[in-house]
C-alpha cells in the first residue's frame, strides 16, 4: 500500500527563512506556508569527519545531505549528492528512502540551470535564473512556466520577513500532486543551500 501524498507538499506557497548558525557548519532553514505558519524546516546534516574535511577540501567537490522535515521533525524528503569533480548530480528520495528523481546542474557561464528528472530519468522540470537578483523560473518539460522563486512578499508574509535574506517558492495549483511534484518542490525550496554547495 502506497503512502498518501505528504501534506507538506500539498501547498503552493513556501516561504524560506534561513536560520543563522554562526558557530555551526550546518545550514538550517525554516519553511512557512502562505499564511505565515511554520510547516517545517530544511536541515543540513554533516558528520564530524565531514566538518574537518570542509576545512581542507573545496566544498564544491564534497558530498552533502539535506533533510526536509515537517513541523514535528518527521522527514518528508531528502536531497543528497556524492563526491563530484565537475557538474553536480543530486538525488531526491522520499521519507522511506525511495528514489524519486535527480537534479543535474547544467554548465553555463551566465546563470544557474538545474534540470529535474523523475524516477524514470525523464525530464520533468527545469529551474533557471539569476542567483544575484534572486529571480528564478520553474518550467515543466514542455517549457511552460509552473512556478517562481523570488524575494517578493505578500499578505501575512510581509510581517514575518523583514530581511532580504529570505525567499519564497510559488507553484501553480495545476501541478499534479504526485511524486514529480515532490521532486520539484523539494528542489525549489532547497535551492539556496544547493547553490551554496555547488558554487
Amino acid at each position: 500500500m502506497q503512502n498518501p501524498f505528504p501534506r507538506f507538499f500539498e501547498g503552493n506557497e513556501y516561504f524560506i527563512d534561513e536560520k543563522v548558525n554562526l558557530l555551526k557548519f550546518e545550514n538550517e532553514y525554516k519553511v512557512y506556508d502562505g499564511g505565515g505558519q511554520q510547516i517545517g524546516s530544511v536541515l543540513q546534516k554533516i558528520s564530524i569527519g565531514h566538518k574537518i574535511l570542509r576545512l581542507l577540501v573545496n566544498k564544491k567537490m564534497m558530498p552533502f545531505h539535506l533533510e526536509i522535515v515537517d513541523i514535528n521533525g518527521n522527514i518528508q524528503a531528502t536531497i543528497s549528492r556524492g563526491w563530484t569533480f565537475w557538474m553536480s548530480k543530486i538525488h531526491v528520495h522520499d521519507s522511506l528512502g525511495m528514489h524519486l528523481g535527480t537534479i543535474r546542474q547544467k554548465f553555463t557561464f551566465l546563470k544557474p540551470i538545474f534540470q529535474i528528472f523523475g524516477s524514470m530519468d525523464n525530464q520533468i522540470a527545469e529551474i533557471s535564473g539569476d542567483w544575484a537578483a534572486w529571480n528564478f523560473l520553474i518550467k515543466d518539460h514542455n517549457g511552460i512556466q509552473i512556478g517562481t522563486i523570488d524575494k517578493q512578499w505578500a499578505g501575512a508574509m510581509k510581517e514575518v520577513f523583514t530581511s532580504a535574506d529570505k525567499y519564497n517558492v510559488s507553484i501553480v495549483p495545476a501541478v499534479i500532486e504526485d511524486k514529480n511534484k515532490i521532486v520539484i518542490v523539494a528542489t525549489a525550496i532547497t535551492i539556496d543551500m544547493v547553490l551554496k554547495e555547488t558554487n
